[in-house]
């Protein structure tokens, strides 16, 4: 990554509140980039962004919907960004089950609205939509999805996110390549992102900390199933070289993944074991009926962001699981000081990234 690229940049980035986009505010905030934020106000109770009075880290903080069209527009015409982050979303299959309107209207339209939105204006340079490593059609033959892999979706989340990425590469086609349009935009595919302060439902290290810390009975529903687990840092600086790239150059514009190595897929069973071997917990693991279908086996090839990037994954799987665990154990321990250890893990990182 270039030194001081980001410095004083303005970044608009939508979906602050979020787990992602908690971090992502975070980390370019350490890289003295001017943030502005666009997005609802945070789901969930507690969650990252309130918790750690997040807002100071940002030039201006907009609570608004990214379905109003014209208050987007307005926005960004006002704030005059020179690089978009997208990352509002509805990002959870099984809520996708239970709200599937929803989950297409915030994921498709939304997505929409922003390349709509984004059109006009002359300032932005680039733009980064990103989806998930669930775009993809998987037919549970464990192979490692590539970007010209076909694209599908069993569950609605999924569907939701490949509609978005057909939509981005159409607008693409339709209007940002044209003679003259200086925004370069590409997507970015990863998944099973995992860190501190994720307090979605149904997510693993999420509840095995809640569980593991109290010890109390965990419930997980399928336990066999394999993922290629990474620290949210990971793609985030992925996203970040991205956007460096893609900010000079249009051969960066395109959809690219970011995961790591299959030799990093761990069993859910596996993840939980291991978080209650950290957390030094008496818990119990229990196995509970899967109502819903969730794909077993997912990979991501990355060789295309390897290649052109020079991006891989730096911490291997139990070092990304332990990041974590330790959020957690820290949080719980002492809340008032949760942002310097958060910082100290983007630092830490950075170090490892750098060097």
């Amino acid at each position: 990554m270039k030194n001081n690229f980001w410095k004083n940049k303005k970044v608009f980035l939508t979906g602050h509140t979020g787990f992602k986009g908690s971090w992502l505010t975070l980390i370019l905030n350490s890289l003295g980039a001017k943030v502005y934020g666009y997005a609802l106000n945070p789901i969930s109770q507690p969650n990252f962004f309130d918790g750690s009075r997040l807002k100071k880290f940002l030039k201006k903080d907009f609570r608004e919907n990214i379905l109003n069209l014209k208050k987007l527009k307005n926005t960004i015409n006002k704030v005059k960004p020179d690089i978009v982050f997208h990352l509002a979303a509805q990002s959870s299959v099984l809520v996708s089950y239970r709200d599937p309107v929803g989950t297409i209207k915030t994921n498709t339209i939304g997505t929409i609205n922003l390349l709509e939105a984004a059109r006009p204006n002359k300032s932005i340079k680039c733009m980064i939509i990103v989806t998930t490593d669930k775009v993809y059609q998987n037919l549970e033959k464990k192979i490692k999805f590539k970007e010209n892999s076909p694209l599908g979706g069993q569950d609605i989340y999924s569907a939701s996110k490949a509609s978005c990425e057909i939509l981005t590469e159409s607008y693409l086609k339709s209007f940002y390549l044209l003679k003259g349009v200086k925004c370069n935009i590409a997507t970015a595919r990863s998944g099973n992102c995992i860190g501190g302060g994720d307090w979605t439902k149904d997510r693993i290290v999420k509840d095995c900390a809640e569980a593991f810390l109290e010890n109390k009975n965990l419930f997980i529903r399928i336990p066999n199933a394999s993922r290629p687990w990474q620290h949210v840092m990971e793609p985030l600086f992925g996203y970040l070289k991205l956007a460096e790239k893609l900010y000079f150059n249009k051969k960066y514009v395109g959809s690219w993944n970011f995961g790591p190595n299959i030799k990093n897929n761990m069993k859910v069973i596996d993840v939980a074991k291991f978080g209650k071997k950290i957390l030094n917990s008496n818990s119990k693991i229990k196995f509970t009926k899967q109502k819903y279908y969730e794909s077993k086996h997912l990979s991501l090839d990355s060789s295309k962001a390897a290649k052109y990037l020079k991006w891989k994954t730096q911490l291997k799987p139990k070092e990304a699981i332990k990041f974590a665990f330790d959020w957690y154990k820290f949080y719980y321990k002492n809340k008032s000081k949760i942002i310097d250890f958060t910082f100290n893990q983007i630092n830490n990182y950075k170090k490892k990234y750098f060097d």
